[in-house]
């Protein structure tokens, strides 16, 4: 998906009280997310660098591959398109920041617009100056209850049961590691809730890594699909390693990872390589199953990754959420892009 992000940001004194706005559309003009919020005394190139890392992230939730960025700001759009050195101090932590994000996705651009041309953002930005907004805000579609638009497609997602690697802790990446005895009577147990949450399954689609094709073979006679991009995160040089032992030979690199997920272990994929390959993969299922019952079998990371989405959460999400071998969590989602998490993590049938 293809978006663009309109951001702006101001201060009134420079430094003064200021606020940034961002708005995200879609290739249509469309709005599909607005941001806005106050930010205190600061200057103006703060505020418009907040404005564009608030844009970014909303791309980010909205799951674009492609981002066209658009500011009136020429200092931020020529420092973030590399043209001009960022001599400020107090913004190279602003432009990491936004980098980081950049470089979850496919592709970005950075174009510089007038000031007329970007009214909507500046409206944004001046009404959290006003002090209308104290933090931000997300004007996305709100409701108890589903949407009625049509009817949802329908995923089980599940967890490959227990391998050897899982049972001991260690990293399991790209290794292709089998699952253990009780492993396959995991499986078997996934099998059957997924079974009562969806009678009518019309596929199983697995990561192609052995673990997950065993698991979803448990399924029984449903058409399988293999979907490379919900393989497990690349792990590297920490490949079948414990915590402990990472931590011991790659502090920093352990430390520099857990604090961001642009990051990446020694020759390895950071998260939000990760991210993008599971957005392309459940819009792709969408597409293709729309209205219908799927089960998808895959690992932590893309699952954390898919339920991260889901919830519109924050990148802290993915350390604070646990998932046991064989968890169960159900999505539904609409074609009108509503979305509804029905359960994660599911274990009582495990029990």
């Amino acid at each position: 998906m293809r978006v663009t992000v309109e951001a702006d940001g101001g201060s009134r004194g420079n430094p003064g009280p200021a606020g940034y706005g961002a708005v995200v559309r879609d290739e249509r003009g469309a709005v599909l997310a607005e941001r806005l919020g106050a930010l205190g005394v600061t200057t103006n190139n703060v505020a418009e660098y907040s404005g564009l890392i608030a844009g970014l992230k909303a791309a980010r939730e909205l799951g674009a591959d492609e981002v066209d960025v658009r500011m009136d700001s020429k200092l931020v759009i020529e420092q973030m398109a590399g043209r001009w050195q960022i001599k400020h101090p107090g913004l190279r932590p602003l432009a990491e920041e936004a980098r980081g994000i950049a470089q979850g996705f496919a592709l970005v651009r950075y174009g510089w617009i007038p000031r007329e041309r970007n009214k909507d953002a500046d409206r944004l930005a001046n009404a959290a100056m006003d002090g209308e907004v104290k933090e931000v805000t997300e004007p996305a579609r709100r409701s108890w209850s589903p949407p009625a638009t049509g009817s949802p497609l329908r995923m089980v997602v599940i967890r490959h049961g227990e391998t050897p690697y899982t049972a001991q802790k260690r990293y399991s990446g790209r290794g292709d590691v089998p699952l253990s005895d009780l492993g396959h009577e995991q499986a078997a147990r996934a099998a059957a809730r997924a079974r009562e949450l969806a009678p009518d399954l019309a596929a199983v689609i697995s990561s192609p890594l052995q673990r997950c094709l065993e698991t979803a073979a448990a399924l029984g006679d449903v058409p399988l699909i293999v979907e490379d991009d919900l393989i497990e995160c690349d792990f590297g040089e920490w490949e079948g390693l414990t915590y402990a032992e990472v931590h011991e030979r790659y502090a920093a690199e352990q430390e520099r990872w857990l604090a961001s997920t642009a990051v990446p272990p020694p020759g390895g994929e950071s998260f939000q390589q990760v991210a993008m390959r599971v957005r392309r993969a459940v819009r792709s299922l969408q597409d293709r199953f729309d209205g219908r019952q799927i089960a998808v079998v895959s690992h932590v990371t893309p699952i954390k990754l898919m339920l991260r989405d889901a919830l519109a959460a924050s990148d802290s999400f993915l350390f604070r959420l646990y998932l046991d071998p064989a968890g169960v969590s159900l999505l539904d989602s609409w074609p009108d892009g509503g979305v509804a998490v029905r359960s994660v993590n599911e274990t009582a049938h495990l029990s």
